[in-house]
């Protein structure tokens, strides 16, 4: 009325009907979900704690999502004990970043166990506005194993697929590789310690074969392994989706992809820092120690009698 016409073409802006919540409100919500949920849960949902809180879950999620508060994400981990880390995690990376002269460093690992799986029933293409389809259960036609050595320089892949993973297969797959390799040319190989890699009869091949090197990465540490992503790519690209009717279909494929990964390859770049990694570790190992402390502690405190 004090504008006239003019006032309907624009809005003046309002304060909301709904009050904004505290700082207290958020302070208490953010207090809540570092604490352990009052029901027979593991971790926090956004109605839970609404409800024990009052206020709404949309409002529950602002809150998480100003202070980055993820409760239904939990990451995995797992601290090495290895007495040898620091020695160990140095001379590995000393051969990514440095690699020695007229020598080649080969990543080796199996991959163990792979399923030959066909689906029960086909499923669905992809198309607009609707995925692909995969039914839930399977037909098990077999397994197979995978040997691989990624060559951290070039990124090209030695790959065989075996039936086991003992030491038996591992002396086969490293006389393909002795056949793989140009002659005059040191072999350093980065091993983890699974049993198998250090059987008396491995030991003995390594003992005639003076051109290997073997390395080996902390216990716990499969990640330091670059052959690692190498099985990372081959599961989430070709395995997860795909359909085998026989172990032979399987290990065709596989042996395809290494040829493909052949084909254009991707030198391995390490980008860590080792002090940084020590450092992280070392601090992990303090925060279970003092957790364990803590527990031991509340498990020793005697139990309050009733009055």
């Amino acid at each position: 009325m004090e504008v006239g016409v003019d006032g309907l073409l624009t809005d003046k802006t309002r304060p909301s009907r709904i009050p904004r919540l505290g700082s207290e409100v958020a302070e208490r919500v953010v207090a809540l979900t570092v604490t352990d949920p009052p029901t027979e849960a593991t971790h926090w949902t956004a109605d839970l704690m609404a409800r024990t809180s009052g206020i709404s879950a949309s409002a529950v999620r602002r809150i998480w999502k100003a202070h980055g508060l993820q409760p239904q994400r939990c990451r995995q981990f797992k601290l090495s004990n290895d007495p040898k880390l620091v020695a160990k995690l140095r001379d590995v990376v000393a051969l990514y970043v440095d690699p020695p002269a007229h020598a080649i460093v080969l990543s080796v690992d199996e991959k163990s166990r792979i399923q030959a799986l066909d689906r029960s029933q086909p499923g669905l293409p992809l198309k607009k506005g609707r995925l692909g389809t995969m039914t839930h259960d399977y037909k098990r036609h077999g397994t197979t194993t995978l040997f691989a050595a990624l060559n951290v320089l070039d990124g090209t892949v030695i790959g065989r697929n075996m039936q086991c993973h003992r030491s038996q297969e591992l002396i086969r797959f490293l006389n393909t590789i002795v056949a793989e390799v140009p002659a005059g040319k040191m072999i350093h190989v980065i091993l983890d310690d699974y049993a198998a890699h250090k059987h008396p009869k491995v030991r003995a091949w390594l003992d005639r074969h003076p051109r290997f090197v073997v390395h080996f990465t902390p216990t716990s540490c499969s990640w330091l392994n670059a052959v690692e992503g190498f099985f990372v790519k081959l599961s989430r690209r070709r395995l997860q989706r795909g359909v085998f009717r026989s172990v032979v279909d399987l290990q065709a494929a596989i042996n395809r992809f290494v040829a493909e990964t052949n084909a254009a390859p991707n030198p391995f770049t390490w980008t860590g820092d080792p002090d940084k990694i020590i450092a992280a570790v070392r601090c992990g190992h303090h925060a279970l120690d003092s957790l364990h402390q803590l527990t031991a502690a509340a498990l020793c405190r005697p139990a309050a009698t009733p009055a």
